[in-house]
């Protein structure tokens, strides 16, 4: 576990108060208002040691490079079960899906969960996990009548 400094706090604070998954650049720009003097090389170095100390995680959407989220801890996410080869303590602090706004690319997590997909995969498959990715509009970019 590194040692609470106040980089290390900004870009946990600035993860945690957003709401939403932020690219290193975004986490740079909100982080900065704890931590004036923060640069990018030290927002990546953050990043790593919370990610390693299981405090936020990586959010990888295809085609999109990597965002990261402060880790969820919330509690909708106890109907879906496990797999095996994940502890449940661990796979349900993690487990959400996200909205993807195809207009300004914010990513956003849904605590929600359509539950098992079982029904969904061929038959004699076994679904293990999933991933599940909405794609629109936001709130805002709809209310500006972005396309």
């Amino acid at each position: 576990m590194e040692r609470l400094t106040r980089q290390h706090r900004a870009v946990l604070d600035a993860l945690a108060s957003s709401g939403r998954t932020l690219s290193p650049n975004e986490i740079l720009e909100l982080a900065r208002q704890g931590a004036p003097g923060l640069n990018l090389s030290t927002v990546y170095r953050q990043i790593k040691a919370l990610e390693s100390d299981g405090e936020i995680v990586k959010v990888e959407l295809p085609g999109q490079p990597a965002r990261f989220e402060a880790r969820c801890t919330h509690g909708d996410q106890a109907a879906m079960p496990a797999p095996a080869h994940i502890g449940a303590d661990s796979f349900h602090a993690h487990h959400h899906h996200h909205f993807h706004c195809n207009c300004c690319e914010t990513v956003v997590p849904i605590h929600g969960c359509p539950g098992h997909m079982q029904e969904l995969a061929p038959s004699g498959f076994l679904v293990e996990t999933h991933d599940l990715i909405l794609h629109g509009r936001c709130a805002a970019c709809l209310e500006q009548g972005r396309p």
